[in-house]
């Protein structure tokens, strides 16, 4: 429930500029989230359900068992949290978002992404569940997969169709896995999107893993990637502001405030906004109702931009794929952005791109992987110096050695140039796109 600040009717648009400057932190309390989605198949790949002895409720319960709280909608459990700040979310189509506290030390981190996933193992295990390291459900159609029965989903069901041809896909299919991190202030947030947007297409090269659909090749090696590139593009893809000087906090509101929304929630009631703006509910209102920050809270949750800003910044360019790459990822983003020489030399990689370079970049780098063009370079040249920056941006911070080699499944794959994806089809060619083969080198 929101609080009593959250609830009231927000009286200035400057309250909204202001909600993102309560996100400063200094440097001392700066610590790295992370949040990990899994696709969950059954013995013979099939979707897990959401109802049934062996669906995602009765997963949930066994979670609850152990002393996690469950959030409800109606009857049905549709997220838990712990005091300690881990929380397990369910995507539309099933898919199971785990993400923890944030934390200062990558050891700390990568332990605590271990223990959940031999937790989620061992309640799995009696259901006959197996979770699957991959940005892309692999087999089945849509018919086969599940809608999670929450709210804000039955609305975006009817309002995305009008507005991409894959949004299905992203609902019911995708899987990431992203990483968040703190700012300092309104100039460091400036900075930490432009180098993270300078960028993020080359760490969706490399963490490229999502290339059948429908147990079959798609064409694509992120097929996640490509699933937002025809999904909504009022509130998807890169934002061009970010790579121009100015009030980063202003110039990110005012984007948000013409975005549509999906909906305005009251309770359990997720009222349809038929294209209404958050600019019109602030200034009109909507179905009598005044607009609140926990309104402006929910819906910048709403906006999928390939960053994103809250009162912290989320990469959220990566497929999901094998805990090692998991593991990685929060070192990459720690390096890349926790060191002032990183971020710049980061964003220096790609900074003699105009937008359509960088929207070609985008959309390349999905069917190609590192084999993409940027300019006169590859994209596996670029992500070799990518690598590189982080790996140099943990010295500087004085991040121990055993903690940096966290990075070296990234730096194997930009040395060889094959992705994870082009290992799967390998797998899956080698064996006929035999299910239980391509489970096998996907499973956790």
């Amino acid at each position: 429930m929101p609080t009593a600040d959250q609830a009231r009717p927000i009286a200035h648009e400057s309250e909204l500029v202001d909600w993102f400057r309560a996100g400063h932190k200094p440097v001392a309390d700066h610590r790295v989230g992370i949040e990990h989605e899994k696709i969950g198949v059954l013995a013979d790949g099939s979707p897990v359900p959401y109802f049934g002895d062996n669906g995602i409720e009765r997963l949930l319960a066994a979670y609850e068992a152990r002393g996690w709280k469950p959030k409800k909608e109606g009857d049905h459990t549709i997220s838990l949290e712990r005091p300690d700040g881990s929380n397990i979310t369910l995507e539309p189509g099933g898919q199971f978002e785990m993400s923890d506290a944030p934390r200062a030390d990558l050891d700390a981190i990568a332990r605590r992404l271990d223990q959940d996933m031999l937790e989620l193992a061992e309640l799995s295990r009696p259901l006959g569940l197996t979770w699957l390291g991959i940005g892309l459900r692999p087999f089945d159609g849509f018919e086969a997969i599940p809608w999670v029965p929450k709210g804000r989903y039955v609305v975006m069901r009817e309002y995305l169709p009008t507005r991409g041809k894959l949004w299905r896909e992203m609902m019911q299919r995708t899987a990431t896995v992203q990483a968040n991190v703190d700012y300092i202030d309104e100039a460091d947030a400036a900075a930490k999107l432009r180098a993270a947007f300078s960028v993020t297409s080359l760490v969706t090269a490399l963490y490229a893993n999502s290339p059948l659909r429908e147990g079959k090749e798609s064409g694509f090696l992120s097929y996640r990637g490509a699933s937002w590139l025809d999904m909504d593009p009022d509130r998807c893809g890169l934002l061009p502001f970010a790579f121009e000087d100015g009030p980063i906090f202003q110039r990110y509101t005012d984007w948000a405030l013409d975005v549509p929304m999906f909906f305005v929630r009251r309770g359990d009631n997720f009222m349809p906004a038929r294209g209404t703006s958050f600019r019109s509910f602030l200034r009109d209102g909507f179905a009598g109702e005044r607009a609140t920050i926990a309104d402006w809270e929910l819906h910048l949750s709403t906006l999928f931009p390939e960053v994103r800003l809250k009162r912290y910044v989320e990469v959220r360019g990566s497929d999901n794929g094998p805990l090692s790459l998991v593991r990685a990822l929060p070192a990459l983003w720690m390096g890349l952005l926790y060191d002032d020489d990183a971020m710049r030399a980061a964003t220096a990689l790609t900074a003699g791109l105009s937008m359509e370079e960088r929207e070609q970049l985008r959309s390349d780098v999905t069917r190609m992987g590192l084999r993409a063009r940027v300019g006169q370079h590859t994209a596996q040249e670029l992500s070799r110096e990518l690598v590189a920056i982080a790996a140099a941006g943990l010295t500087a911070r004085e991040v121990p050695p055993e903690e940096r080699a966290l990075l070296e499944p990234l730096a194997e794959i930009a040395a060889s140039g094959r992705t994870r994806a082009e290992l799967l089809l390998d797998v899956a060619r080698s064996s006929n796109f035999d299910r239980r083969a391509i489970i096998d080198f996907l499973k956790y």
